[in-house]
């Protein structure tokens, strides 16, 4: 379904879709695909479907890859009658992954475009919308006002139409407005129109439509001062949405005041309450508060008001998610930000879920507004959210771009930090030559900065990088110069994470008795300081001693007890490289048995992540 914007397509297709919807048993799925949004901010395809797959699966772990999750969609649907709405489209390629495979499903697409490729290649059927005709535009005005008073003023409804340009979204905005304001004449309404007719700069030359700058004019004028300060403000908003918190900062006000505001725009249908709590715009209106924010002298500190709202929020739920990260030292949030808090992991990978859009986007937009320090901040706090989930592209795309942040900002601290986690990043998906070059920058940085703790983190890195090589003997090395220089600069809980990395290795070595000692003493301050995460690994590497000195029963219990926290913390990939390392074992050991539902529950993770190796679990299982 194509036409120009505003015409309708939205409304048509989710009016058909609540009619037809005893058609399809098995639901019905609907996603904006934000193919015109001013900022550029275009869906992803593959962020379209985590939110369908999510829909039937909501605690599934979903895999990384485009093509695996469009696999996963149609194995999903076969069988099922689905109608699927995808609004809002872009183009062909950003429609083609999400089409099922399956006949029972029926998908309507609404688009500006023509999406002409659909049309031939797909099997499309194409229907295009235009403006309505002068008497369609009538009888919905009529609808909207009610007969008699649109028959009291006849000339003025024409005048509406006319000014509306026969748009069905700027006539339901006129109408909402003259609705609820009884007393006014329409004349005087259409006289209104009149004197604030434009046309939006957003239209594409060309289009008829230029009068729906006039009907939101009209519309926001009318709202409250603080409602409309409000709106105009939400368009200097990165992201796709937002909840109440993010538009307090942005106003400078407090939640319970920004509120009842949000209260104000929906109902004078220039916001949208899409999920309880989450608020977004139509692209025209996000254009047209766009182009008014644009015009106010306090923009600029707006802007800074909500990057300081989501770096100090997303900062402090970062710490919650893995107390072994270290502050990223902050300056204070400027006046006005209402900073969100979360009490604890679980509630902070929530948070980090809710706001992962609106988090990539201000990474990304956050260099247009000069705001270098925030955007590789913002990013560094994403690490172990993005790391947990196995989302390794984003993870590289945000720390590259943190990086030309800081080389903007000559931030020589920063650049150390962002190199490092990009060399963990790289080692993580197998490019060991491209995360090598990371660390040893990282390494001279923090030297040429005289930072002990820096220089230890890097090395506890590259040990990782190492025995990911299985190089073993010069991963301990790195290791224990790493523990050494935790030693020094008496930083306790890292102390406590190396000496485990050390004992590990010790066990890759065959020193098992030095693993027990050695990991004895960290799983005992790991559980004293609360570093679940820590003693999770802790877990895993007293469970391969225990596996090689015979104790198959200790081994077990080890295992487990790493596998339980590793999942309860939303690490998925650390708890299926453990789960196959356990099936491993017990395959050796003779426990067929156990080994099997050791890789089936590892396979279960990394079909989840899309991870190559499941194919590697999968010839695993084949020999038991």
């Amino acid at each position: 379904m194509s036409g120009p914007p505003g015409v309708g397509k939205t409304s048509l297709a989710v009016h058909w879709a609540h009619r037809v919807a005893d058609r399809f048993p098995d639901g019905q799925l609907y996603v904006n695909l934000r193919g015109f949004d001013h900022r550029g901010a275009v869906m992803d395809p593959a962020e379209a479907l985590r939110g369908f797959l999510r829909a039937f699966r909501p605690d599934e772990q979903l895999p990384a890859a485009l093509d695996e999750r469009a696999t996963r969609f149609r194995s999903l649907l076969a069988g099922k009658r689905v109608l699927i709405i995808l609004d809002n489209a872009r183009d062909a390629d950003q429609v083609r992954p999400l089409l099922p495979g399956t006949p029972g499903c029926l998908v309507l697409v609404t688009s500006r475009n023509q999406l002409t490729p659909l049309v031939a290649a797909e099997g499309a059927y194409p229907l295009a919308l235009d403006l309505l005709s002068a008497g369609e535009a009538r009888e919905l005005l009529t609808h909207r006002l009610g007969a008699a008073r649109a028959a009291a003023e006849p000339a003025a409804v024409t005048d509406i139409v006319a000014r509306c340009a026969r748009l069905p979204l700027a006539l339901a905005i006129a109408a909402a407005h003259a609705a609820t304001r009884p007393g006014t004449s329409l004349a005087a309404q259409a006289a209104q129109l009149r004197d604030t007719a434009g046309g939006l700069n957003a239209l594409d030359g060309g289009d008829p439509i230029t009068d729906v700058r006039a009907v939101f004019s009209w519309s926001y004028l009318a709202l409250t001062d603080p409602a409309a300060r409000l709106f105009r403000l939400l368009g200097l908003h990165p992201g796709p949405d937002l909840g109440a918190p993010a538009a307090a900062s942005l106003a400078g006000g407090t939640v319970p005041q920004v509120r009842a505001l949000l209260h104000e725009l929906v109902e004078a249908n220039l916001l949208t309450e899409h999920t309880p709590g989450r608020y977004g715009f139509h692209d025209l209106l996000r254009s047209y508060a766009a182009e008014q924010a644009g015009r106010t002298p306090e923009r600029a500190d707006a802007v800074r008001r909500v990057f300081d709202h989501y770096l100090h929020a997303a900062h402090g739920a970062v710490l919650r998610l893995d107390s072994g990260r270290a502050p990223a030292g902050l300056t204070r949030p400027v006046a006005g930000v209402t900073v969100e808090r979360v009490r604890d992991g679980d509630a902070a990978m929530a948070w980090f879920t809710a706001e992962d859009a609106v988090l990539l986007a201000a990474v990304r937009g956050g260099a247009d507004e000069g705001l270098d320090d925030h955007v590789w901040k913002l990013a560094w706090t994403l690490t172990t959210y993005l790391e947990w989930l196995g989302r390794w592209d984003d993870l590289i795309d945000t720390q590259s771009v943190a990086l030309q942040a800081l080389l903007r900002a000559g931030d020589l601290a920063g650049r150390a930090h962002v190199h490092r986690d990009l060399g963990r990043t790289l080692a993580r998906v197998g490019r060991f030559d491209d995360a090598a070059g990371h660390l040893d920058r990282a390494l001279e940085l923090y030297r040429a900065l005289g930072d002990t703790v820096g220089q230890a983190r890097t090395h506890h890195n590259i040990g990782w990088m190492l025995q990911a090589q299985q190089r073993h003997g010069d991963a301990l090395t790195h290791s224990e110069q790493a523990l050494h220089l935790f030693e020094t600069a008496g930083d306790v809980l890292w102390q406590a994470r190396t000496s485990n990395a050390a004992g590990w290795l010790h066990a890759q070595l065959g020193n098992h008795r030095r693993t027990l000692d050695l990991c004895g003493r960290a799983l005992q301050l790991l559980q004293q300081l609360g570093d679940r995460h820590g003693e999770a690994g802790t877990w895993d590497s007293l469970a391969v001693a225990h596996d090689h000195l015979g104790d198959h029963a200790q081994a077990t219990r080890c295992y487990e007890k790493a596998i339980a926290l590793f999942e309860q913390l939303g690490d998925r990939p650390t708890a299926a490289d453990i789960l196959v390392n356990a099936g491993d074992r017990h395959h050796a050991a003779g426990d067929r048995t156990a080994a099997g539902d050791s890789w089936r529950r590892a396979l279960r993770h990394f079909e989840a992540l899309g991870d190559d190796r499941s194919g590697e679990v999968r010839r695993k299982l084949d020999t038991i």
